[in-house]
């Protein structure tokens, strides 16, 4: 696997390298994200991941600083996980001058859900990730189901600007008891990491009660937050939508297609302890 540093030494051995797939990451990195480096390798000739800790998506009360780094780790993954080339600019490399310039993404996407916990968050993500398309040129890049929010923010940015990238969505990847892999997981203590899978579980039977028949849907969801508050947990959101732009779906909507009907999702974040999780599952 080649490193590069810089923009023009990426540029130089990409040149007529055929069809690129890229994967995106902030690095910590861990087999949900080397499941996508893997997927990639179906899409193109030539598979480029970068790690960049971008600031811009970082809010005022979210540590930009003790975001871990594990370069030489995650290195040794991506060169396991067949890689050809990994971009890993410094901040000067990628914001030479304050970035001034900004994706503004459309408020009824990025006011809700995470958004509405994290303000800026997806206008941060959208920035970095149109000026790494931008650098990297694919054909194709690939992002974790996990963070559903962004990947449809992603999705209406590439089909709104008419970007030349297939987006592609990776399978949320799961320990063997149910909970999602994230990078958050490694700040859980060993209780929090056994009753961790409860969430998983919430989301499952929701979906479960959704194919049976059941469409008060916010009567599910507040059932299902009040079951993880009585857990413990403390529960920012459980929410019932519609896969395409994550709004609610209108009265007696069925999942899947036709009339009446269309793709859903259920999603949800909650802290346990200090560690807030994140975790969906499409119906």
């Amino acid at each position: 696997m080649q490193i590069h540093p810089t923009i023009a030494g990426l540029r130089a051995a990409l040149a007529g390298a055929g069809r690129v797939a890229f994967v995106p990451t902030m690095g910590n990195l861990h087999d949900g994200h080397l499941d996508l480096m893997r997927q990639a390798r179906q899409h193109a000739d030539v598979v480029v991941a970068s790690i960049f800790v971008n600031r811009l998506q970082f809010g005022p009360r979210e540590d930009f600083d003790k975001y871990p780094r594990t370069f030489e780790q995650d290195c040794a993954k991506l060169t396991e996980a067949g890689v050809d080339h990994l971009f890993a600019p410094d901040e000067q490399e990628m914001y030479p001058t304050p970035q001034r310039y900004h994706v503004v993404p459309d408020a009824a996407h990025t006011d809700i859900l995470e958004g509405a916990v994290r303000a800026g968050h997806f206008g941060g993500v959208a920035t970095v990730v149109l000026k790494l398309f931008n650098i990297v040129q694919p054909q194709v890049a690939l992002f974790g189901k996990k963070d559903y929010q962004q990947l449809m923010v992603i999705r209406h940015m590439v089909r709104q600007l008419a970007l030349p990238v297939t987006i592609v969505g990776g399978d949320t990847v799961r320990a063997d008891d149910g909970l999602a892999l994230s990078s958050r997981n490694g700040y859980l203590s060993e209780a929090e990491r056994a009753e961790a899978p409860r969430l998983a579980h919430t989301l499952n039977a929701l979906r479960d009660a959704v194919l049976a028949g059941e469409r008060d849907y916010a009567k599910l969801e507040r059932e299902a937050a009040a079951a993880l508050d009585a857990a413990g947990w403390q529960t920012d959101y459980v929410a019932l939508r519609q896969q395409s732009d994550l709004r609610a779906p209108a009265p007696g909507t069925a999942p899947g297609t036709g009339a009446n009907a269309a793709p859903l999702v259920v999603l949800a974040a909650a802290r346990l302890g200090k560690t807030r999780l994140i975790d969906n599952l499409e119906i």
